[in-house]
């Protein structure tokens, strides 16, 4: 079933997946669609239609890596220049000021750092690139921590959507023979119970003939 449905939407979207999956991946952080869509949700997809032979694994490695970080960078910027307005405007109250907040700490307590932890905690994700370029952070320091991070996280999320394939794959397979087996552990689990019973009511009317025999006599 779960073969089968990967493949009709494999034939149905094609190569587009690729577009999906990096066009999410860039707007977590360019547009804070990482506040409601987590890029991890769609690379975590796009590893699993790799794993059924729809993409390409090292193509779509790629495509995670280069618009992870773009989204950042473009993040960056946006925060950059329109920083203080962006938090007053009607996203930045949807997004609220203790998140805002926050993000503005955790910059000011890691620096540099704060974009390569942000990168790989799902709470900064989206929000740390904007706040590093409203925090005056130089560009050249964020790139740096932003790949670094990228590097990380986004054949991290594809490869492990890989592997929760395969798996499924193999625990499909040993489900096809798994009732095979329970219903024979039964069966000899149930034969066993039964040859002990008999024995036992063996041994108890050996006993009580005995018994009878001795009190006969």
């Amino acid at each position: 079933m779960f073969e089968h449905l990967v493949e009709r939407i494999g034939d149905a979207v094609g190569a587009w997946l690729y577009v999906i999956a990096g066009g999410l991946c860039f707007a977590e952080a360019a547009i804070l669609v990482g506040m409601v869509l987590p890029g991890e949700t769609a690379l975590l997809v796009a590893g699993v239609f790799a794993q059924r032979g729809v993409l390409s694994l090292p193509i779509m490695i790629v495509v995670a890596f280069v618009c992870a970080v773009a989204g950042d960078s473009v993040g960056y910027e946006f925060g950059k220049k329109f920083g203080p307005s962006l938090r007053r405007s009607r996203l930045g109250h949807w997004v609220g000021e203790h998140r805002w907040a926050m993000a503005d700490g955790f910059i000011v307590k890691h620096g540099g750092k704060a974009v390569f932890i942000g990168r790989l905690t799902a709470l900064f994700r989206a929000l740390v690139p904007s706040m590093a370029g409203m925090s005056g952070m130089r560009y050249r320091t964020f790139i740096t921590w932003n790949a670094l991070g990228g590097l990380i996280w986004a054949p991290g999320c594809v490869l492990l959507g890989y592997a929760f394939s395969s798996s499924l794959s193999a625990v499909g397979s040993v489900l096809t023979w798994a009732p095979l087996a329970l219903l024979g552990i039964a069966a000899a689990g149930y034969l066993a119970l039964h040859l002990r019973k008999r024995k036992r009511e063996r041994l108890e009317a050996e006993a009580f003939a005995s018994a009878n025999a001795s009190s006969t006599s």
